[in-house]
């Protein structure tokens, strides 16, 4: 289902589904499958839920004595698509006619924001959390007093999350689900890999399909989970050592027995210059220090002074070999 009929269509279903009394965990875990393909799915049956909620909010203060049957008693009654349909048209006219106030718990609107090589961006979101996007990312979020949702789509962020036991924060970032209730840490997304790394707190790291065994982990402050497809790798470090992983926040760079290869690749994400590195000897020279993230032609100097290298401009690529 493409067209928005069909999806609010759809998103109406398992509304009336998931007030039968036979709703079974193996039918949160489809429902949460079907909502976890698209925005779409998600703000449908979020409109609508909100929508059904408002009705009887605004019932409940007019003193109204209008029941509110059980989705499971009008689906015995009538076809499902027929219920389906009525459903959406009420939920529809309540979101229309219930003032704003009144509706302030509906699902919020999806924000985009963006970061382009080398530019760091804050952004503070309504629920009072704080995020520090990092070069090149791509984030979205859906964040209020009652839902807080954020996707991660590209590149690397910093979260302070405001405490809010009633609800927690979720961050989707490809193939994982990362749940806190408030907590310090950073997320990064590469391509198909993920990295956590908790500052402070803990946190909650699980496979997006559904958490299955062994792809789950809860990681607490000065520890790091890498994972790809379904492997997932914990590293323990120091709070102080996780805290030196994220200097990128004060535009450094901080590397600690880091191959040449590996501390290259990492200016090259915040610089449109970029570093080469000719031969295998160098790149698996190892090297630590705290560089400035856009100064690359420093760093460069930085190699010839102390390592002998050699270096050479071409434009916007600087070739370094033994």
């Amino acid at each position: 289902m493409t067209g928005r009929n069909d999806i609010e269509e759809c998103a109406a279903a398992w509304l009336v589904r998931r007030d039968q009394p036979e709703w079974s965990a193996t039918d949160d875990k489809a429902l949460k499958g079907w909502l976890a393909q698209s925005d779409a799915h998600k703000v449908a049956f979020w409109r609508l839920e909100a929508g059904w909620e408002a009705t009887a909010r605004l019932a409940a203060m007019r003193n109204v004595a209008v029941e509110q049957p059980p989705l499971y008693r009008l689906r015995e009654s009538r076809p499902l698509q027929a219920l389906a349909a009525s459903f959406i048209l009420i939920c529809l006219f309540a979101a229309a006619i219930v003032p704003e106030w009144v509706r302030s718990n509906q699902p919020p609107p999806l924000r985009r924001f963006t970061t382009t090589v080398g530019e760091h961006r804050a952004v503070h979101l309504p629920d009072g959390s704080a995020v520090t996007l990092n070069t090149a990312s791509v984030m979205r979020t859906a964040v209020n007093s009652g839902q807080r949702a954020v996707w991660l789509d590209r590149g690397e962020a910093y979260f302070d999350v405001a405490h809010d036991t009633n609800h927690p924060f979720v961050i989707h970032a490809g193939d994982r689900v990362v749940t806190v209730l408030g907590t310090r840490f950073s997320v990064r997304r590469d391509g198909g890999m993920v990295t956590v790394a908790v500052v402070e707190g803990r946190v909650r790291v699980e496979d997006a399909a559904g958490g299955e065994r062994g792809r789950a982990a809860v990681i607490t402050a000065g520890n790091v989970a890498i994972s790809r497809g379904t492997s997932m790798l914990l590293t323990d470090r120091s709070p102080a050592r996780a805290e030196a992983a994220l200097s990128w926040r004060r535009g450094m760079l901080t590397f600690d027995r880091t191959t040449l290869g590996e501390a290259a690749a990492e200016f090259n994400r915040y610089n449109r210059r970029q570093i080469r590195i000719a031969d295998q000897q160098a790149a698996e020279i190892r090297i630590g220090g705290t560089f400035e993230a856009t100064d690359v032609d420093a760093f460069a100097r930085l190699l010839h002074a102390g390592f002998g290298l050699a270096v050479r401009e071409d434009g916007n690529v600087i070739t370094i070999n033994s």
